[in-house]
């Protein structure tokens, strides 16, 4: 029997493959490398693992840059590794979701190598290509994420191919049937493999508009320019378009013929995402799950959940999120959310496991990215060991994203903390070692530990990930939720403060779950700095808030 819900509050651990195991001693993380660190996973208590791509890429953009989607890139290994891959997860439990890049290929991939020579061929119409305008500029305003124009020209075919990325990435042009046809067949290709499941990629690029309009002007509210240009428009032509979701629906088909496969979407970080994602999740016909970049992008944690969790109530979808705090695109949450980070600080004690705490406690499923579990900080690098093209054209104003891409550290006295025997391509921060997988296994009060305690309390409370989910009124600074899901009831408190907090909890007959610190006696307690709460108690028992 297959259970075709099993994604609904699941959890989901991200792998970018060339930061996690080296296992060939070439200074690249590769597939025999995840086959031997699935036991590790399995270990934390998630069910799925999401695998970032791992295809035949000339590495501009670090394998989202695909040049054949049915091959495993040699730097990785080999399809018969990536079926290792697949046959331990599932020995171990564990479900397999794979990236498919949908919206654009490499310049490298045979389909652009045929669409580019010419304006009649067999895959003419396989990009979006556009003539220039009167004077030879490109033919509207549409700006790259990466920086400068969206468009670059083609000689061979005096046109302008599309990019929303780098321009070694030519968007596909998805309003052709027979593009959309070949990308179902490279996902036949994965299933039939025994995939469990995709992660698409940028779904709000998927489509555009056919007319070509030119984006809005979007001034900055500050009066100053950004450095990321991009900033500057309102995208509701170059991206952003409804009917995305009959691009996703012919995914969604074939994945419904392979009982228990899920659909895991990227939406960005532009205005109205939650609203998207109950868009793109609704009533069984698209994606089953999304995450959204937006919170993400905020500074403080309280801005960033208060903001999201209003967004959610106001989008009132029917659809289902997937919470992510950290992912290959961004910094890693440990710092970016960090109080102390203005001055110079690492967090305060406690701090990175109360983010664990409130991410298990939402209602969705989770996406976990490697090495958030150890709370791992935002590596530093220096201009010469960016590898990042973004990082390198922005720096210093913007690192790019080779900060949250460091190796795993799996042992501090090990070369390169144990990732591999060479120089790996990014440098291992010397602060990771002291927070390796090997170190934080021997200390109780690590975050490892942490992880495991609420992962494993949230499987025991269904309500934490599919349950009903109400906020509940609290002095400041506490963060209160009520979760309910038939007689199962979780009241979640949370001090986001630097100070202790005095809280109300619940009945005698209350199980509790709390951070180190935290003192209970008859259904009060005192909560540390940056600490927490759970209390499961009784469904008929009334919902109290906590009080001061």
């Amino acid at each position: 029997m297959y259970d075709c819900d099993w994604w609904r509050g699941a959890v989901i651990y991200e792998i970018y493959p060339a930061s996690f195991r080296d296992a060939n001693g070439d200074g690249w993380g590769d597939l025999p490398g995840i086959v031997e660190k699935l036991d590790y996973i399995a270990s934390l208590g998630v069910d799925a693992v999401w695998i970032a791509p791992f295809f035949r890429s000339p590495m501009q953009d670090f394998g989202y840059d695909v040049a054949d989607a049915c091959e495993v890139d040699p730097q990785f290994g080999t399809l018969a590794d990536f079926d290792r891959v697949v046959a331990k997860a599932h020995d171990l439990g564990l479900r397999v979701i794979i990236d498919q890049v949908w919206g654009h290929t490499s310049q490298a991939h045979a389909w652009f190598e045929t669409s580019r020579r010419s304006r009649v061929n067999e895959r003419a119409n396989w990009y979006v290509w556009a003539d220039p305008k009167p004077d030879g500029t490109p033919p509207n305003n549409w700006l790259s994420v990466f920086g400068g124009p969206a468009w670059t020209w083609e000689p061979r075919r005096r046109q302008y191919y599309l990019h929303h990325f780098l321009a070694a990435q030519p968007t596909l042009n998805l309003r052709n049937p027979d593009v959309v046809e070949a990308l179902l067949t490279v996902a036949r290709f994965w299933l039939a493999r025994g995939v469990d499941g995709f992660r698409l990629d940028a779904v709000d690029f998927l489509l555009h508009d056919p007319q070509l309009r030119d984006n809005p002007a979007r001034p900055p509210a500050s009066g100053q320019i950004p450095a990321k240009l991009f900033g500057l428009q309102h995208h509701c032509h170059d991206m952003l378009q409804p009917d995305v979701v009959d691009v996703l629906r012919r995914l969604r088909a074939l994945a419904d013929r392979f009982p228990g496969t899920a659909l895991l979407g990227e939406v960005s970080s532009q205005d109205g995402a939650f609203e998207r994602i109950a868009h793109y999740t609704k009533a069984d016909e698209g994606l089953h799950m999304a995450y959204t970049l937006r919170p993400l992008r905020k500074d403080t944690f309280a801005h960033a959940l208060g903001e999201a969790l209003d967004e959610i109530a106001a989008a009132a979808g029917s659809g289902w999120l997937c919470w992510a705090f950290s992912n290959h695109d961004v910094e890693r949450v440990a710092s970016r959310w960090n109080p102390l980070k203005e001055h110079g600080l690492p967090p305060p004690d406690g701090f990175v496991e109360m983010l664990m705490a409130v991410l298990l406690s939402l209602r969705g499923s989770i996406s976990l990215y490697q090495g958030e579990e150890l709370g791992l900080e935002e590596a530093e690098l220096d201009l010469g060991e960016l590898r990042d093209p973004f990082g390198i054209a922005y720096f210093p104003e913007f690192a790019g994203r080779d900060g949250s891409r460091t190796p795993m550290p799996w042992r501090a006295d090990a070369p390169h903390a144990g990732f591999s025997t060479a120089t790996p391509w990014l440098p291992v921060p010397r602060a990771h070692f002291g927070t390796s997988v090997a170190e934080e296994e021997a200390a109780a009060a690590a975050p490892l530990h942490a992880w495991r305690r609420l992962i494993e309390w949230r499987k025991a409370h269904p309500a934490l990930g599919v349950g009903s989910f109400r906020r509940l009124d609290a002095p400041h600074p506490l963060l209160v939720f009520e979760r309910r899901l038939g007689g199962d009831r979780v009241v979640a408190v949370f001090n986001p403060s630097p100070q202790p907090q005095l809280v109300e909890l619940g009945p005698d007959n209350t199980s509790f779950l709390a951070s180190a610190g935290t003192r209970l006696e008859k259904g009060a307690g005192r909560l540390p700095p940056w600490g927490y709460c759970f209390a499961a108690m009784p469904a008929h028992e009334p919902a109290k808030a906590p009080v001061g």
